[in-house]
């Protein structure tokens, strides 16, 4: 059983030996333990402490490509280098890796597919009171898309298995967290919550300059997430409540006509017309989505097939280093042109590996 740790990093020389510290090498019921830092185009000496520190698995980027890509990035050179589990941390030091083996125990033992660690936010110090709100809000807006129960879905203080990692796909560019529990609900993985309390903060977040930009960014990730899977909600809603309120007028029009001796009323007959062929638009609209709905199942199951091919055979045998780590002699391999990345681990290919029977 092998775990691999991923910490994503922009500019964390100075908090980053403070994560490397704290993790715990030896995990029961793991075989091994690797460190993966996930070089967001950092312009200190990030990759350099961490070389220091006797990390061997990096993932960079040139430039800065924000969190989801570097959870996608991370999540594909893990699986490539035979993960069983993967836990994402920051390189704040916000978390306590000391919980790791707690956060990995319900994966372990069959019981979750993912866990997420709940900071229990009403608690920590530094929160204001608005961003409290904010966050038990946007975490029953999540549980509300998801079907879920989660005290904290913003919390990036996670464990995936690997056969979670498997069934997601990171489309989003701002953050990984809301769009991978809405998908794991909407895809039927069981999801635990493991109570923690969080280190001492150390700087302002990164990932957004401000809470509105931060709420924005996060309901923008919500809504697309979540009409990926339930479109037939929103825009059938959308489509009732304009028939509703179009027919409305018109049955007012039809009563002028045929009782009251007044000409006129054609302004409702007009309103009632268009909000009726509104509602006929948007049944439309429910039925391309509902198509691309079904194609998108259909390219996911793909998805997923290719990357049980992808990545068969990865796990490396304890003691022997992984293939071209860090360090070695190797060119390392480039990722596909629109990756935006390079790795300093090899990825294998389909055709080095042994194709099933």
């Amino acid at each position: 059983m092998r775990l691999f740790v991923q910490i994503p990093c922009l500019n964390e020389e100075e908090t980053l030996p403070l994560v490397l510290a704290s993790i715990p090498r030896s995990i029961e019921g793991i075989d091994e333990v690797e460190i993966l830092v996930i070089d967001d185009g950092s312009t200190d000496r990030t990759v350099e402490v961490a070389r220091a520190l006797g990390v061997r698995h990096f993932v960079s980027h040139a430039n800065t490509m924000g969190l989801a890509r570097s959870f996608a990035d991370g999540v594909h050179y893990a699986l490539a280098h035979g993960a069983d589990i993967v836990v994402n941390t920051d390189g704040d030091n916000q978390y306590p890796q000391e919980m790791i083996p707690a956060l990995v125990a319900p994966v372990l033992a069959g019981e979750a597919d993912i866990a997420i660690a709940d900071r229990q936010t009403a608690k920590i110090a530094h929160f204001s009171w608005f961003k409290k709100r904010m966050q038990h809000f946007g975490s029953e807006v999540v549980n509300a898309a998801a079907g879920t129960q989660l005290p904290d879905a913003a919390s990036g203080f996670r464990a995936y298995s690997r056969q979670a990692l498997y069934r997601l796909n990171i489309i989003t560019q701002f953050s990984y967290c809301m769009e991978t529990i809405i998908q794991a609900g909407n895809k039927r993985l069981k999801i635990a919550s493991v109570p923690i309390t969080t280190n001492p903060k150390t700087r302002e977040s990164r990932l957004f300059k401000n809470i509105w930009q931060h709420m924005y960014k996060s309901g923008a990730a919500i809504i697309r997430s979540y009409l990926m899977f339930r479109p037939h909600l929103v825009l059938g809603w959308i489509a009732a409540i304009m028939g509703i309120i179009g027919i409305i007028p018109m049955i007012r029009f039809l009563i002028k006509w045929l009782f009251d001796d007044s000409s006129g009323h054609i302004q409702s007959l007009i309103f009632g017309s268009a909000l009726t062929t509104g509602a006929m638009v948007t049944l439309s609209i429910l039925v391309v989505a509902d198509l691309q709905r079904t194609n998108r199942v259909l390219i996911e199951d793909v998805l997923e097939r290719v990357k049980r091919v992808e990545y068969i055979n990865t796990h490396t045998p304890p003691g022997i280093d992984a293939p071209h780590a860090c360090g070695s002699t190797h060119e390392a391999p480039h990722l596909p042109a629109d990756a935006g990345t390079h790795s300093q681990g090899s990825l294998p290919s389909a055709a080095e590996e042994p194709q099933p029977e």
